[in-house]
């Protein structure tokens, strides 16, 4: 089944992440300003296989609310990962809200200190609870660290870390994900080592979030990561974006590695403008298929690229190709535990109803 539909109001709407459901359909995460209770809400589509509304919600309060995350649980339900400034003990705090498989609240947590802290990823764990990564300026002086949360099936935490880079610089964290040993998976960028340039860093920590081993991957330029999973042999595959490589400006980035966190390869995607990656995904085939952005092809300034791979990162002879060799180094990012602020907000839950068009995509082929 394929389409290709919007969906929004009078005012900005934006989707964040979508997820295909066990029935077959969608859930679309974001934020809306045509909708809800106060500036910006979140904002949850479910459609069915063919991306016709089955319902959509919108949850916040006075302030601003966004979301970056969502999953189906294992009960039908989902769960949304987030941000708000209506909620909580400060500037902004990561958002969690458990709803039922129609979108009704089922609970609603706010994490954070006196600081600005964000959200930019969540899942469900095999315990049945969530783990959450984000970054916080509540517990250091107001610098930017990774956050860590790991809470139960209730948004209760059982532990939260900070991990921070050094005195004069900061960590932020794209994605986390559970791994098959029971311990955590954390990529995004940091300017705290090497270069002085932003590098992109690749975390492994055990079930308790005590860190078993820290790399950072980079080149004479800038690097940032948006996306990681574990693959079938183990290792790992990492999505961002590079100036160090590639074929000029920013190139999408694809980092394979051992369980280790060692290179076993690297390659850049892109063409004379900017291609940036934000998420990839190990197919069944043992390929790879990435999802980002590209100014280097297409039919307008920013247009959507989806790139499939082989096990080796390859696209037959395409020519947008091309291997890197990054610089790797370990790193030491010193953790500490937290105790956050918890409160169990009710946000304003909106039945809302946007409009749905069916635009006419144009489709190019970058390698033919």
């Amino acid at each position: 089944m394929t389409f290709a539909k919007t969906y929004g109001g009078s005012s900005d709407d934006y989707a964040r992440f979508v997820q295909q459901t066990s029935d077959g359909g969608y859930i679309v995460a974001g934020t809306t300003y045509s909708f809800g209770a106060g500036e910006w809400d979140i904002f949850l589509i479910k459609t069915d296989a063919k991306g016709n509304i089955q319902w959509a919600k919108a949850y916040g309060g006075k302030g601003s609310e966004q979301a970056s995350s969502v999953q189906q649980t294992s009960d039908g339900g989902y769960i949304v990962a987030g941000y708000t400034t209506s909620f909580g003990a400060g500037k902004g705090d990561v958002f969690l809200i458990k709803t039922d498989a129609n979108g009704n609240i089922i609970w609603a947590k706010t994490y954070g200190g006196k600081g600005d802290n964000s959200v930019s990823s969540v899942q469900q764990t095999s315990d049945g609870g969530y783990i959450v990564v984000g970054t916080t300026g509540s517990f250091r002086g107001g610098d930017t660290d990774i956050f860590l949360i790991k809470t139960d099936a209730k948004g209760n935490i059982q532990w939260a870390k900070t991990y921070k880079g050094t005195d004069d610089d900061y960590a932020l964290a794209s994605s986390v994900q559970q791994t098959s040993d029971g311990g955590y998976i954390v990529v995004g960028r940091t300017g705290s080592f090497d270069t002085g340039e932003d590098e992109i860093f690749l975390i492994k920590v055990d079930a308790k979030g005590n860190i078993q081993w820290a790399k950072t991957y980079g080149g004479k330029g800038s690097g940032e990561a948006s996306s990681v999973q574990q693959t079938s042999d183990g290792g790992y595959i990492v999505a961002g974006t590079t100036d160090s490589f590639g074929a000029g400006g920013d190139d999408i980035f694809l980092i394979k590695t051992d369980a280790k966190g060692n290179v076993q390869w690297a390659k850049t995607y892109g063409g004379a403008g900017d291609d940036y990656a934000y998420s990839v995904q190990q197919t069944s085939d043992g390929g790879y298929i990435v999802a980002g952005y590209t100014r280097s092809f297409g039919a307008g300034w920013d247009d959507i690229i989806l790139i499939k791979t082989d096990a080796r990162g390859n696209i037959g002879s395409c020519s947008i190709v091309q291997d890197a060799s990054p610089i790797v180094n370990n790193a030491s990012f010193p953790v500490t535990s937290q105790s956050p602020s918890v409160s169990s907000p009710s946000p304003t839950v909106n039945s809302v109803s946007p409009t749905v068009t069916s635009p006419n995509l144009t489709v190019s082929a970058p390698c033919p």
